[in-house]
Order: structure tokens, then C-alpha cells, then sequence
């Protein structure tokens, strides 16, 4: 049996220990080690982008990272950008631009657009589409995931949490969706 490696991360504005195989993938180790299960196996050769997780800031499969390699990195999951109980601006856009329909690739896309917004708050509708490339969708047709991103960029630019929708209510019950805005 191989030796485990200790590795000492920051996940989600946490600090936080694992031990792991060096063959294992920062995947592997989020999903089955740390029970952060909102990354995604989809591929599991970096084709399809549904488990992205923000590295040190940049948006990286994590299929392709091994757990080894975050010794010291800054890991933000999916589960780390809502704030407190409400959904991250980001969110609250792909929600009422019913912009998922299965939600395997949506945490992908979320973060995806979370990097380019953070690197280009204002992006034109090509660079939202080059940034989004390394993220596949089976389910929709790409333009309700351009329109969540064009206006996620709006609401975080205008400081706006869009609808303000909770993402459980205080007992831990999910809230009611809001109904989206006519257009």
C-alpha cells in the first residue's frame, strides 16, 4: 500500500489538512475525501470543464490537478461563493436566466464565469464565449449561459445581489425559487 501524502490547503477561505494518494486527483480528493461535492466528474480528462474550481484564482479542472499539487494554493469550490445563506450574485443570474437545466456542468460554468469576471468585470459576448469554451453543456442551448454571465457582470458591477433569493431558509429546507423577470 502506498504512503498517503499530507497536504495543507485553504478551501473556501478555510484551512484545511488531507491526506492523499499521490496518483489522486484534487476531484477525487474534494469529492470523496473532503465531501465537497459540488465539482463535478464529468470527462475525467479535462475536456468538459463541470469540475472547475478556482486555483490560486484561476479557473482549473480539477480532474487534471493532482490532490499533491495544492500544497499551500487557495481552492475555491463552488460551495465557497455564496454568502452565508444567499446565493453568490452569479448564481442568482444562472437561476433566473434558467440557465441549467441536468446541473452536471453548471458548477463548472459558474465558476468559469467567476474567473472571467473577476479578471474582466465588463467582457463582450466573445470573450464570454472563449472564456466558457473549456465548458460543455449537453442539456441547453448555450444562449440562456451567455445571457446569466452578460447579466451577472451587470449585477456585480451595479453591486446588485439580483432578487436577494436565499439558498435555504434558517431551518435548512431549500427557499422557494423566485419567479424569473420578464424580459
Amino acid at each position: 500500500m502506498a504512503k498517503k501524502i499530507h497536504v495543507t490547503s485553504t478551501i473556501n477561505g478555510e484551512p484545511i489538512e488531507f491526506l492523499c494518494d499521490a496518483r489522486q486527483s484534487l476531484l477525487e480528493v474534494l469529492r470523496d475525501t473532503l465531501d465537497f461535492t459540488g465539482a463535478k466528474e464529468g470527462c475525467n480528462n479535462g475536456n468538459c470543464g463541470a469540475c472547475t474550481v478556482l486555483l490560486d484564482g484561476l479557473p482549473v479542472d480539477s480532474c487534471l490537478v493532482l490532490g499533491v499539487e495544492v500544497e499551500g494554493a487557495k481552492i475555491t469550490t463552488i460551495e465557497g461563493i455564496a454568502r452565508e445563506a444567499h446565493l453568490h450574485p452569479i448564481q442568482q443570474c444562472f437561476l433566473e436566466d434558467a440557465a441549467l437545466q441536468c446541473g452536471i456542468c453548471t458548477p463548472g460554468f459558474i465558476m468559469s464565469t467567476k474567473a472571467l469576471l473577476d479578471s474582466n468585470p465588463n467582457p463582450s459576448e466573445h470573450e464570454i464565449r472563449f472564456q466558457l469554451s473549456g465548458n460543455l453543456c449537453r442539456c441547453t442551448g448555450y444562449d440562456k449561459i451567455i445571457r446569466a454571465v452578460q447579466d451577472s457582470a451587470k449585477a456585480l458591477s451595479a453591486g446588485v445581489e439580483r432578487g436577494g433569493t436565499k439558498a435555504t431558509q434558517p431551518d435548512g429546507r431549500r427557499a422557494a425559487k423566485k419567479q424569473p423577470q420578464a424580459r
